[in-house]
């Protein structure tokens, strides 16, 4: 019984040094690229009448900054809507190594909650999730075309199937100086 206790504690001990000589995880290049979104950005759109209602201008202004350890970006957001009304948000934005996916996870002053998966093609991000509304699933698909360092566009597409989209919001977001 010693000997067992004994040669578990060494084990341990081995098991803990090794562990301290790797050191912290460090932020992989996947991580650098969500370095785009930091800073303070402002967002003009245009939601078009459907199912979230009968549409109109939209602005956001957005404070994204990194969280310490540099793995995720914090964003936090207030928006104005003559459709939705205002409120306000906090989303994460990082990397999954173990999926290759990027991800997305906002809360907002509205009660939702978003999760999506997303993908860098070039100078394209792509981000995809499911949504409920009422007793159907929606497929929800965000597009972002970067045009400079400092701005970009997207549109937002819903699809029941996943096939054909219909657009919801387009507009572009600023960068702030």
């Amino acid at each position: 019984m010693k000997r067992t206790a004994v040669l578990l504690i060494g084990i341990l001990l081995l098991a803990t040094a090794a562990f301290a000589q790797m050191g912290p995880p460090k932020p992989g290049p996947e991580h650098q690229k969500l370095n785009y979104f930091v800073g303070n950005w402002t967002s003009e759109g245009d939601m078009k009448p459907g199912p979230m209602g009968p549409g109109g201008k939209v602005t956001v202004s957005e404070d994204s900054q990194w969280m310490d350890g540099g793995f995720f970006v914090v964003i936090r957001s207030n928006f104005k809507s003559a459709a939705m009304g205002n409120g306000s948000g906090i989303a994460f934005m990082g990397y999954d190594p173990q999926e290759k996916v990027y991800t997305y996870d906002e809360f907002n002053s509205m009660g939702e909650v978003v999760h999506s998966k997303g993908t860098l093609d070039g100078d394209t991000w792509t981000w995809t999730n499911d949504m409920k509304m009422g007793p159907q699933t929606m497929k929800g698909r965000f597009t972002m075309k970067i045009l400079s360092p400092t701005s970009y566009t997207y549109k937002f597409e819903m699809s029941p199937d996943g096939t054909k989209w219909d657009l919801v919001m387009d507009g572009k977001d600023t960068k702030n100086k």
